[in-house]
Protein backbone atom coordinates (compact mmCIF):
# COMPACT_ATOMS: atom_id res chain seq x y z
CA UNK A 1 0.00 0.00 0.00
CA UNK A 2 1.40 3.30 -1.11
CA UNK A 3 1.98 5.97 1.47
CA UNK A 4 -1.00 8.16 0.39
CA UNK A 5 -3.29 5.11 0.20
CA UNK A 6 -2.11 4.41 3.83
CA UNK A 7 -2.74 7.73 4.55
CA UNK A 8 -6.27 8.12 3.29
CA UNK A 9 -7.04 5.04 4.94
CA UNK A 10 -6.26 6.13 8.32
CA UNK A 11 -8.68 9.32 7.88
CA UNK A 12 -11.51 7.43 6.78
CA UNK A 13 -14.88 7.55 8.08
CA UNK A 14 -15.03 3.97 9.76
CA UNK A 15 -11.25 5.01 10.59
CA UNK A 16 -12.64 8.02 12.41
CA UNK A 17 -15.89 5.82 14.00
CA UNK A 18 -13.68 3.31 14.88
CA UNK A 19 -10.97 5.90 17.20
CA UNK A 20 -14.49 7.37 18.53
CA UNK A 21 -15.51 4.48 19.75
CA UNK A 22 -11.98 3.43 20.79
CA UNK A 23 -11.93 6.79 22.88
CA UNK A 24 -15.01 6.59 23.90
CA UNK A 25 -14.19 3.28 25.94
CA UNK A 26 -10.92 4.63 26.76
CA UNK A 27 -13.38 7.17 29.14
CA UNK A 28 -15.82 5.41 30.76
CA UNK A 29 -12.76 2.88 31.99
CA UNK A 30 -10.72 6.07 32.89
CA UNK A 31 -13.92 6.54 34.91
CA UNK A 32 -14.86 3.98 36.31
CA UNK A 33 -11.75 3.32 37.44
CA UNK A 34 -11.15 6.95 39.31
CA UNK A 35 -14.64 5.40 40.98
CA UNK A 36 -13.09 2.70 42.22
CA UNK A 37 -9.79 4.40 43.53
CA UNK A 38 -12.82 7.06 45.21
CA UNK A 39 -14.40 4.28 46.82
CA UNK A 40 -11.59 2.86 48.43
CA UNK A 41 -10.39 6.06 49.86
CA UNK A 42 -13.45 7.13 50.93
CA UNK A 43 -13.55 4.02 52.81
CA UNK A 44 -10.25 4.54 54.06
CA UNK A 45 -11.46 7.54 55.41
CA UNK A 46 -13.96 6.18 57.12
CA UNK A 47 -12.23 3.88 58.92
CA UNK A 48 -9.49 6.51 60.02
CA UNK A 49 -12.20 8.17 61.53
CA UNK A 50 -13.08 5.34 63.34
CA UNK A 51 -9.47 4.29 64.61
CA UNK A 52 -9.27 8.01 65.45
CA UNK A 53 -12.10 7.91 67.59
CA UNK A 54 -10.90 5.02 69.47
CA UNK A 55 -7.47 6.49 69.68
CA UNK A 56 -9.26 9.42 71.86
CA UNK A 57 -7.39 12.70 72.51
CA UNK A 58 -4.28 11.14 71.05
CA UNK A 59 -6.40 10.64 67.49
CA UNK A 60 -7.74 14.23 66.91
CA UNK A 61 -5.35 15.95 64.72
CA UNK A 62 -5.94 12.12 62.35
CA UNK A 63 -9.95 12.63 62.85
CA UNK A 64 -9.32 15.94 60.64
CA UNK A 65 -7.29 15.05 58.30
CA UNK A 66 -10.19 11.68 57.93
CA UNK A 67 -12.74 14.12 57.63
CA UNK A 68 -10.97 16.32 54.81
CA UNK A 69 -10.42 13.45 53.02
CA UNK A 70 -14.09 13.00 53.21
CA UNK A 71 -14.89 15.68 51.94
CA UNK A 72 -12.52 15.58 48.75
CA UNK A 73 -13.70 12.08 48.41
CA UNK A 74 -17.12 13.47 47.65
CA UNK A 75 -16.18 16.53 45.57
CA UNK A 76 -14.41 13.88 43.33
CA UNK A 77 -17.26 11.82 43.01
CA UNK A 78 -19.59 15.09 41.99
CA UNK A 79 -17.02 15.66 39.38
CA UNK A 80 -16.42 12.43 38.20
CA UNK A 81 -20.31 12.26 37.79
CA UNK A 82 -20.57 15.74 35.96
CA UNK A 83 -17.73 14.46 33.92
CA UNK A 84 -19.03 11.13 33.26
CA UNK A 85 -22.49 12.81 31.96
CA UNK A 86 -20.74 15.06 29.46
CA UNK A 87 -18.79 13.17 28.03
CA UNK A 88 -21.48 10.55 27.17
CA UNK A 89 -23.42 13.71 25.98
CA UNK A 90 -20.28 14.60 23.82
CA UNK A 91 -19.34 11.62 22.60
CA UNK A 92 -22.81 10.87 21.44
CA UNK A 93 -23.08 13.88 19.59
CA UNK A 94 -19.80 12.46 18.08
CA UNK A 95 -20.78 9.81 16.76
CA UNK A 96 -24.03 11.68 15.56
CA UNK A 97 -21.84 14.00 13.59
CA UNK A 98 -19.58 11.25 12.35
CA UNK A 99 -22.20 8.90 11.14
CA UNK A 100 -23.61 11.68 9.05
CA UNK A 101 -19.71 12.54 7.52
CA UNK A 102 -19.32 8.26 7.22
CA UNK A 103 -23.13 8.36 6.08
CA UNK A 104 -22.02 11.16 2.92
CA UNK A 105 -18.45 10.30 2.31
CA UNK A 106 -19.72 6.57 1.58
CA UNK A 107 -22.95 7.39 -0.73
CA UNK A 108 -20.73 10.02 -2.77
CA UNK A 109 -17.95 7.45 -3.41
CA UNK A 110 -20.08 5.12 -4.45
CA UNK A 111 -21.86 7.25 -6.44
CA UNK A 112 -18.91 8.23 -8.02
CA UNK A 113 -17.66 4.74 -8.68
CA UNK A 114 -21.09 3.60 -10.28
CA UNK A 115 -20.78 6.91 -12.42
CA UNK A 116 -17.42 5.31 -13.81
CA UNK A 117 -19.12 1.96 -13.98
CA UNK A 118 -22.10 3.31 -16.36
CA UNK A 119 -19.75 5.78 -18.18
CA UNK A 120 -17.07 2.77 -19.14
CA UNK A 121 -20.28 0.64 -20.90
CA UNK A 122 -21.74 3.94 -22.78
CA UNK A 123 -18.15 4.67 -23.81
CA UNK A 124 -17.20 1.30 -24.90
CA UNK A 125 -21.44 0.97 -26.61
CA UNK A 126 -21.00 4.07 -28.75
CA UNK A 127 -17.76 2.02 -30.87
CA UNK A 128 -20.30 -0.10 -31.80
CA UNK A 129 -22.73 2.16 -33.33
CA UNK A 130 -19.77 3.33 -35.53
CA UNK A 131 -18.91 -0.13 -36.34
CA UNK A 132 -22.14 -1.37 -37.77
CA UNK A 133 -22.44 2.16 -39.76
CA UNK A 134 -19.02 1.79 -41.32
CA UNK A 135 -19.13 -1.73 -41.95
CA UNK A 136 -22.81 -1.50 -43.77
CA UNK A 137 -21.28 0.44 -46.68
CA UNK A 138 -18.71 -2.64 -47.17
CA UNK A 139 -18.83 -3.70 -50.98
CA UNK A 140 -18.73 -7.22 -50.33
CA UNK A 141 -22.24 -6.42 -47.90
CA UNK A 142 -23.82 -4.35 -50.71
CA UNK A 143 -22.37 -7.06 -53.59
CA UNK A 144 -23.95 -10.05 -51.41
CA UNK A 145 -27.63 -7.96 -51.42
CA UNK A 146 -27.30 -6.68 -55.29
CA UNK A 147 -25.69 -9.66 -56.94
CA UNK A 148 -27.90 -12.32 -54.61
CA UNK A 149 -25.97 -15.51 -55.57
CA UNK A 150 -24.39 -17.91 -53.70
CA UNK A 151 -20.32 -16.91 -54.47
CA UNK A 152 -21.09 -12.93 -53.13
CA UNK A 153 -23.17 -14.47 -50.13
CA UNK A 154 -20.29 -16.85 -49.63
CA UNK A 155 -17.22 -13.71 -50.14
CA UNK A 156 -19.53 -11.82 -47.41
CA UNK A 157 -19.39 -14.16 -45.06
CA UNK A 158 -16.03 -14.83 -45.39
CA UNK A 159 -14.79 -10.58 -45.38
CA UNK A 160 -17.04 -10.34 -42.03
CA UNK A 161 -14.98 -13.81 -40.80
CA UNK A 162 -11.88 -11.46 -41.59
CA UNK A 163 -13.30 -8.59 -39.32
CA UNK A 164 -14.12 -10.52 -36.31
CA UNK A 165 -10.74 -11.87 -36.40
CA UNK A 166 -9.78 -8.71 -35.73
CA UNK A 167 -12.85 -7.10 -33.48
CA UNK A 168 -12.98 -10.18 -31.13
CA UNK A 169 -15.45 -8.27 -29.24
CA UNK A 170 -18.44 -9.52 -31.15
CA UNK A 171 -20.00 -13.34 -31.87
CA UNK A 172 -21.11 -12.93 -34.86
CA UNK A 173 -21.56 -10.44 -37.87
CA UNK A 174 -24.97 -11.37 -39.29
CA UNK A 175 -26.46 -10.32 -42.97
CA UNK A 176 -30.24 -10.31 -43.92
CA UNK A 177 -32.18 -9.09 -46.88
CA UNK A 178 -35.08 -6.78 -47.47
CA UNK A 179 -37.58 -10.13 -46.20
CA UNK A 180 -35.33 -10.66 -42.80
CA UNK A 181 -33.71 -14.03 -44.37
CA UNK A 182 -30.01 -14.22 -42.88
CA UNK A 183 -28.06 -14.42 -46.26
CA UNK A 184 -24.32 -14.74 -44.88
CA UNK A 185 -22.68 -14.72 -41.67
CA UNK A 186 -18.96 -14.50 -40.32
CA UNK A 187 -18.98 -17.92 -37.91
CA UNK A 188 -20.62 -20.32 -40.27
CA UNK A 189 -18.73 -23.11 -38.39
CA UNK A 190 -20.00 -22.07 -35.25
CA UNK A 191 -23.15 -20.70 -35.30
CA UNK A 192 -25.63 -22.19 -38.32
CA UNK A 193 -28.19 -18.93 -38.80
CA UNK A 194 -28.07 -18.33 -42.34
CA UNK A 195 -31.45 -19.25 -43.77
CA UNK A 196 -32.61 -18.35 -40.23
CA UNK A 197 -35.48 -15.56 -40.71
CA UNK A 198 -35.55 -12.28 -38.32
CA UNK A 199 -37.92 -10.70 -39.47
CA UNK A 200 -39.96 -10.22 -36.57
CA UNK A 201 -36.66 -8.95 -34.16
CA UNK A 202 -36.33 -6.03 -32.70
CA UNK A 203 -33.39 -5.19 -34.09
CA UNK A 204 -34.06 -6.04 -37.57
CA UNK A 205 -37.31 -3.53 -37.86
CA UNK A 206 -35.82 -1.29 -36.24
CA UNK A 207 -33.15 -1.57 -38.92
CA UNK A 208 -35.38 -0.94 -41.63
CA UNK A 209 -36.36 2.07 -40.27
CA UNK A 210 -33.23 4.18 -40.64
CA UNK A 211 -33.76 7.53 -42.10
CA UNK A 212 -30.24 7.47 -43.53
CA UNK A 213 -26.93 5.67 -43.56
CA UNK A 214 -26.07 7.46 -40.41
CA UNK A 215 -28.61 6.42 -38.30
CA UNK A 216 -28.44 2.86 -36.10
CA UNK A 217 -30.57 1.16 -33.77
CA UNK A 218 -29.65 -1.27 -31.18
CA UNK A 219 -31.41 -4.54 -29.53
CA UNK A 220 -30.91 -3.99 -25.49
CA UNK A 221 -29.41 -7.23 -23.49
CA UNK A 222 -31.52 -10.64 -24.50
CA UNK A 223 -30.02 -13.92 -25.15
CA UNK A 224 -29.38 -14.08 -28.74
CA UNK A 225 -31.10 -17.12 -30.82
CA UNK A 226 -28.63 -16.43 -33.55
CA UNK A 227 -25.28 -17.15 -31.57
CA UNK A 228 -26.70 -19.99 -28.92
CA UNK A 229 -28.85 -17.93 -26.84
CA UNK A 230 -25.60 -16.58 -25.41
CA UNK A 231 -26.50 -12.69 -23.43
CA UNK A 232 -25.58 -10.38 -26.18
CA UNK A 233 -26.65 -6.71 -28.03
CA UNK A 234 -27.18 -6.37 -31.38
CA UNK A 235 -26.44 -3.12 -33.14
CA UNK A 236 -27.81 -2.80 -36.60
CA UNK A 237 -28.53 -0.62 -39.42
CA UNK A 238 -29.77 -0.79 -42.76
CA UNK A 239 -27.61 -1.57 -46.03
CA UNK A 240 -28.26 0.53 -48.69
CA UNK A 241 -27.69 0.24 -52.75
CA UNK A 242 -26.33 2.82 -54.77
CA UNK A 243 -22.68 1.94 -53.48
CA UNK A 244 -23.95 2.69 -50.27
CA UNK A 245 -24.84 5.87 -50.10
CA UNK A 246 -26.34 7.44 -47.25
CA UNK A 247 -29.59 8.17 -48.85
CA UNK A 248 -29.57 4.84 -51.13
CA UNK A 249 -32.69 1.97 -51.26
CA UNK A 250 -32.70 -0.14 -48.29
CA UNK A 251 -31.70 -3.72 -49.79
CA UNK A 252 -31.23 -5.16 -46.53
CA UNK A 253 -30.00 -5.29 -42.75
CA UNK A 254 -26.34 -5.72 -41.17
CA UNK A 255 -26.81 -6.99 -37.02
CA UNK A 256 -23.42 -7.13 -35.16
CA UNK A 257 -23.78 -9.56 -32.19
CA UNK A 258 -21.63 -7.87 -29.32
CA UNK A 259 -20.59 -10.10 -26.66
CA UNK A 260 -22.47 -7.92 -23.94
CA UNK A 261 -21.49 -10.24 -20.52
CA UNK A 262 -17.83 -9.97 -21.45
CA UNK A 263 -17.93 -6.03 -20.95
CA UNK A 264 -20.32 -5.21 -18.13
CA UNK A 265 -19.40 -8.05 -15.80
CA UNK A 266 -14.80 -7.17 -16.34
CA UNK A 267 -16.64 -3.74 -15.47
CA UNK A 268 -17.97 -4.51 -12.51
CA UNK A 269 -15.67 -7.48 -11.28
CA UNK A 270 -12.72 -4.70 -11.52
CA UNK A 271 -14.59 -2.01 -9.40
CA UNK A 272 -11.89 -0.35 -6.68
CA UNK A 273 -13.93 -2.09 -3.46
CA UNK A 274 -11.78 -3.66 -1.20
CA UNK A 275 -12.84 -7.24 -0.70
CA UNK A 276 -14.57 -6.62 2.52
CA UNK A 277 -16.64 -4.21 0.65
CA UNK A 278 -17.33 -6.30 -2.39
CA UNK A 279 -18.73 -9.40 -0.06
CA UNK A 280 -21.38 -6.73 1.14
CA UNK A 281 -21.82 -4.76 -2.02
CA UNK A 282 -24.12 -5.78 -4.92
CA UNK A 283 -23.07 -3.80 -8.07
CA UNK A 284 -25.66 -3.36 -10.95
CA UNK A 285 -26.90 -2.33 -14.15
CA UNK A 286 -30.67 -1.52 -14.89
CA UNK A 287 -32.97 -0.51 -16.89
CA UNK A 288 -35.52 2.36 -15.74
CA UNK A 289 -37.92 -0.79 -14.83
CA UNK A 290 -35.26 -1.87 -12.82
CA UNK A 291 -34.49 -5.21 -15.24
CA UNK A 292 -31.09 -6.26 -14.02
CA UNK A 293 -28.80 -6.27 -17.13
CA UNK A 294 -25.52 -7.19 -15.15
CA UNK A 295 -25.15 -8.18 -11.80
CA UNK A 296 -22.31 -9.01 -10.02
CA UNK A 297 -24.31 -11.36 -8.34
CA UNK A 298 -24.87 -13.30 -11.59
CA UNK A 299 -28.58 -12.52 -11.85
CA UNK A 300 -28.83 -10.94 -15.64
CA UNK A 301 -32.55 -10.99 -16.91
CA UNK A 302 -33.34 -12.91 -13.82
CA UNK A 303 -34.08 -10.22 -11.64
CA UNK A 304 -35.51 -6.70 -10.57
CA UNK A 305 -33.67 -4.14 -8.07
CA UNK A 306 -37.11 -2.18 -6.59
CA UNK A 307 -37.03 0.17 -3.71
CA UNK A 308 -38.74 3.24 -2.01
CA UNK A 309 -37.58 6.21 -3.12
CA UNK A 310 -36.26 4.75 -6.57
CA UNK A 311 -38.07 6.97 -9.02
CA UNK A 312 -37.01 9.80 -7.20
CA UNK A 313 -33.20 8.51 -7.30
CA UNK A 314 -33.06 7.19 -11.12
CA UNK A 315 -34.76 11.04 -11.78
CA UNK A 316 -31.30 12.26 -10.81
CA UNK A 317 -28.04 12.06 -12.88
CA UNK A 318 -26.30 10.65 -9.28
CA UNK A 319 -26.89 10.78 -5.91
CA UNK A 320 -27.44 7.69 -3.38
CA UNK A 321 -29.82 7.20 -0.55
CA UNK A 322 -29.81 5.19 3.00
CA UNK A 323 -33.01 2.56 2.62
CA UNK A 324 -34.05 -0.77 3.95
CA UNK A 325 -33.21 -3.47 0.95
CA UNK A 326 -34.28 -7.33 1.60
CA UNK A 327 -34.78 -6.22 5.27
CA UNK A 328 -31.20 -4.63 5.72
CA UNK A 329 -29.93 -1.09 6.18
CA UNK A 330 -28.03 -0.55 2.66
CA UNK A 331 -26.35 2.76 1.36
CA UNK A 332 -27.81 2.50 -2.03
CA UNK A 333 -25.60 4.62 -4.63
CA UNK A 334 -26.82 5.95 -8.18
CA UNK A 335 -25.50 7.57 -11.83
CA UNK A 336 -27.61 7.90 -14.51
CA UNK A 337 -25.61 6.98 -18.04
CA UNK A 338 -24.32 10.52 -19.12
CA UNK A 339 -24.34 8.71 -22.70
CA UNK A 340 -20.94 9.32 -25.05
CA UNK A 341 -20.97 11.23 -28.05
CA UNK A 342 -24.13 10.94 -29.82
CA UNK A 343 -24.96 7.10 -27.41
CA UNK A 344 -26.22 7.00 -24.60
CA UNK A 345 -28.12 3.36 -23.08
CA UNK A 346 -30.27 4.96 -20.72
CA UNK A 347 -29.48 2.37 -18.29
CA UNK A 348 -28.72 3.14 -14.40
CA UNK A 349 -25.92 1.92 -12.21
CA UNK A 350 -26.26 0.89 -8.36
CA UNK A 351 -24.45 0.29 -5.90
CA UNK A 352 -26.31 -1.39 -3.21
CA UNK A 353 -23.71 -1.85 -0.16
CA UNK A 354 -25.00 -2.78 3.44
CA UNK A 355 -24.05 -0.17 6.29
Amino acid sequence: MTPEAQENEDISPDRITSLTVQLSENMDKVIRDIQQINLQSNILAVNAKIESARAGNSGAAFSVVASEMGVLSDEIAVLVEELDKNSSKDFKEIARINEHISTSYRGTRLSDIALTNIDLIDRNLYERSCDVRWWATDNSIIDALTQKTPQAYHFASERMGVILDSYTVYFDLVLSNREGEIVANGRKNQYESIGANVSDAKWFLDAMKCASGQDYAWETVHHSPLVNNELALVYTTAVRGDRGKENGKIIGALGIIFRYEDLAQTILENVPLSKEEKKRSRLCIVDNSGLVLADSTHKMLEDHIDFKGKEELFAEKKGFVIKDYNGLKCCIAHASAPGYETYTTGWHSLIIQEI
